[in-house]
């Protein structure tokens, strides 16, 4: 790097301000773009976080029941966002719900059943990452259910969902949607990174090679189960970042919180990342 291009001590001790500093690197043409959004996100992330707080004490205050539910391909997103939104809540009024393989005896039990003893209390929230639409996707892509058992369960998930409805408990829906490139760069990224490497299953395997099969339950969940009081609500994720503020944003605009007009950040989500499923929406997966 040349003389031009670098920021001696002298340079930094004559700057005073922020916006000087910038000056300064614009002046040393220093490309600092990438640097500057990632302070950008995580100065909004901050913000929507500390309404997240808000909103979880009047959840508490209120003795709300919300669940909010994660659902996506693999690699799409659903734990890395469900981390930031529960990063900085209080852990006594909020639960995460990840179930495992379901035992001998929950397999011969009502599919529902061992998903409602982990619904939330008055006062709580509870985050899914995957919920009972497993059975709705990935279960019948590998044969993990019958035909029938499908059929069974995606013609009572609606009158299942309106009975919470009716009991008082709010279900938010998220389908985080990724598209098939992205997906792979991601699944590269997790074997090459020994952190991680433990997120990549033998259903993963399968996520490309099965995609259009995935493509097709998917849309059949959707025509099925997307009603007027559990809609579906699609969040674009090939840019992580964008969709883990803007789906932060659509569920802090849907309640009426304490201290929601002392906000310092826009609580409206991007429609051109954040919508409500159609049937003539053109998704990214």
């Amino acid at each position: 790097m040349n003389e031009k291009k670098q920021l001696t001590n002298d340079d930094l001790n004559s700057v005073t301000t922020h916006q000087e500093l910038l000056e300064l690197i614009h002046q040393k043409d220093i490309k600092v773009d990438n640097v500057l959004d990632k302070i950008a996100y995580y100065q909004e992330l901050q913000k929507l976080q500390i309404e997240l707080v808000k909103f979880q004490k009047w959840v508490h205050n209120n003795k709300k029941r919300v669940c909010i539910i994660f659902e996506g391909r693999d690699a799409a997103g659903k734990g890395g966002t469900i981390r930031r939104f529960i990063e900085h809540l209080n852990p006594r009024s909020m639960r995460v719900m990840a179930l495992g393989i379901p035992t001998e005896v929950e397999k011969g039990q009502w599919y529902f059943r061992r998903y409602i003893k982990h619904f939330p209390n008055p006062g709580e929230i509870v985050f899914c990452d995957r919920s009972w639409y497993n059975r709705a996707v990935v279960e019948p892509v590998m044969g993990f259910c019958t035909d029938l058992q499908y059929e069974k369960f995606i013609a009572q998930v609606p009158e299942f969902e309106h009975m919470l409805y009716e009991d008082g408990i709010i279900i938010i829906k998220f389908w985080l949607s990724i598209s098939k490139e992205e997906q792979l760069k991601r699944f590269k990224s997790r074997l090459m990174n020994p952190l991680k490497r433990w997120k990549f299953s033998p259903v993963d395997q399968k996520g490309q090679e099965f995609w259009d099969t995935y493509t097709k339950y998917k849309d059949q969940m959707f025509t099925r189960t997307h009603t007027s009081y559990s809609p579906w609500i699609i969040v674009k994720t090939n840019d992580k970042r964008n969709a883990k503020l803007e789906s932060m944003r659509y569920v802090l605009s849907l309640f009426d919180y304490d201290g929601k007009n002392k906000t310092t950040t826009n609580l409206f989500p991007d429609p051109n990342i954040v919508m409500r499923y159609y049937r003539s929406s053109n998704l990214t997966d």
